[in-house]
């Protein structure tokens, strides 16, 4: 393989399960890929790093026959030769118990250059959530990862378990239920004493995650109840025993909790972020997508006029994000906003202003139009000033009708466009209402509960909502929630993402 020819297949390890675990490496691969090509083991937050553009292949499981196997190593070839970058995505790390080497001796004999991304493995990630060391000074000298299901081929494991089981050490596997309770007996047939310590990990490094530990006979026991759905990770060894004292990821205030996202996906990384950072799970079900306007004459009318106004008020992110993404297109910079004073309400509204170089004159507290023109008196009086004010397409702003009938000459100018998003059948948010699997319903914005409505029916929304705790930020958002008959039982006094969370987490506590 020559040294300078370009790479053109990345085999990537994607971490145990939770997405902010793949590598940054393997995270700018991936961000220049063609083609994706990935297990259904790999979080959808994972395949979202991708390009919009980028064609996406799920190859179902984890390959379990070599037939299967062939077949992926092929399409790998075959859109490389297109001269497409492509990026293979796999759990865990490709070279540990993958076939991962499979697949790289295969793009080497067929002379096209690939890349191995390595990932945090599966064992590891899951062991380190669980608070479980895998190795500890007097834990033993050993740690043994044995194969479980992950090279998928149907053979049991051929291991010295009379050797194995007199180790004085760690001993881990990544496996089904059947596997992992074959390796318990194997054990224990074998020598290990049955009240060694054990755990059991399913779900690892997840919000849903649970761990059970105790000694290896309680860990058969729980096997042979059949609980366990979906593989899971076993751990054997005296380390097992410092969970009581370094367990972290399960001792987070909103762990086990579900909340339910509803802003558009590309706003809600921070929401997302801060929920998963206090322990909980964000089921993402976007009721929202942003769009740029159809036609940018009005805007640039706006944008190329700016003197000849004394304000210049933002109510939105979206708002900011799109006059500013049309003013940079054209050739411009934060320097074209010089002249009027700004004014920014809403949801972060000033953050993303100053993410863009851009520092406000006034801030409102909130978006209502009391406190928007209370922060804009402070400064000047509104009666007689010319306010520009981009908004979302064909919206009725009830601030605007205020300033208005204050006294000032307001222009609306569209600067995105806001669309309902499509229903996502296999998420099922109306089921997962229904059976009370969702704790928390967040809405950041009016247009988001009109859109749930819209999607479930008034009536039908106003009774899931009850089988919810419904949170909301900023007024606009909390009456749209009243309108439909709910009372939101967290409303956040500041209207910020951070407050919002902040007031999620002391409801529970």
């Amino acid at each position: 393989m020559s040294a300078n020819m370009r790479t053109l297949v990345y085999l990537i390890g994607t971490g145990p399960g939770a997405p902010g675990l793949i590598t940054a490496r393997g995270q700018r691969c991936l961000e220049a890929a063609d083609v994706v090509i990935y297990d259904r083991s790999v979080s959808a937050r994972v395949l979202d790093l991708a390009p919009a553009r980028a064609e996406r292949i799920d190859v179902g499981r984890p390959a379990r026959e070599a037939t299967d196997q062939d077949a992926i190593s092929f399409l790998l070839a075959e859109k490389a030769r297109e001269g497409k970058v492509v990026a293979r995505l796999k759990q865990g790390d490709p070279f540990l118990f993958d076939r991962g080497g499979e697949e790289a001796l295969f793009l080497h004999e067929q002379g096209i250059p690939f890349e191995v991304v390595p990932g945090v493995p599966v064992v590891l990630g899951m062991a380190a959530f669980a608070g479980i060391p895998l190795t500890y000074p007097g834990g033993g000298d050993t740690l043994i990862i044995v194969r479980g299901h992950e090279a998928g081929n149907g053979e049991r494991t051929r291991i010295n378990w009379a050797q194995l089981a007199k180790v004085d050490g760690t001993l881990a596997c990544f496996g089904g239920r059947d596997e992992l309770a074959e390796v318990v007996k194997a054990l224990t047939d074998h020598g290990r004493p049955a009240d060694d310590r054990a755990a059991l990990i399913t779900q690892g490094t997840l919000a849903s995650q649970q761990t059970v530990a105790g000694t290896i006979a309680e860990i058969a026991a729980r096997l042979a109840e059949g609980a366990l759905d979906g593989p899971a990770t076993l751990i054997v060894g005296k380390v097992v025993g410092l969970r009581d004292h370094v367990r972290w990821f399960d001792q987070r205030p909103l762990f086990g909790r579900r909340v339910l996202v509803t802003r558009s996906r590309h706003q809600a990384a921070e929401l997302v972020e801060l929920l998963e950072a206090a322990g909980a799970e964000a089921v993402e079900a976007p009721m929202l997508r942003v769009a740029p306007v159809e036609d940018y004459g009005l805007l640039d009318d706006a944008s190329d006029g700016l003197a000849a106004y004394d304000w210049v008020v933002f109510t939105t992110v979206n708002g900011v994000e799109g006059f500013m993404h049309r003013v940079f297109e054209r050739g411009r910079d934060a320097r074209a906003l010089a002249g009027p004073a700004l004014c920014a309400a809403g949801v972060g509204t000033s953050e993303r202003l100053a993410r863009f170089g851009i520092r406000v004159d006034v801030s409102a507290e909130g978006q209502s139009a009391e406190q928007v023109m209370a922060a804009m008196q402070d400064l000047a009086h509104v009666s007689g000033k010319r306010i520009l004010m981009p908004v979302s397409e064909g919206s009725r702003d009830t601030l605007s009708e205020a300033l208005s009938a204050a006294g000032a000459d307001v222009h609306l100018t569209a600067a995105f466009r806001t669309l309902a998003a499509e229903d996502n059948p296999e998420l099922d948010v109306y089921g997962q209402l229904l059976q009370h699997r969702i704790d928390v319903v967040t809405f950041t914005s009016a247009a988001a509960v009109r859109s749930f409505a819209a999607l479930h029916g008034e009536e039908q929304t106003a009774d899931l909502l009850t089988h919810a705790t419904v949170a909301t930020v900023g007024p606009a958002a909390t009456e749209a929630v009243r309108r439909l008959g709910v009372t939101p039982a967290i409303v956040p006094a500041v209207p910020s993402i951070a407050a919002l969370v902040e007031a999620i987490r002391a409801h529970f506590q």
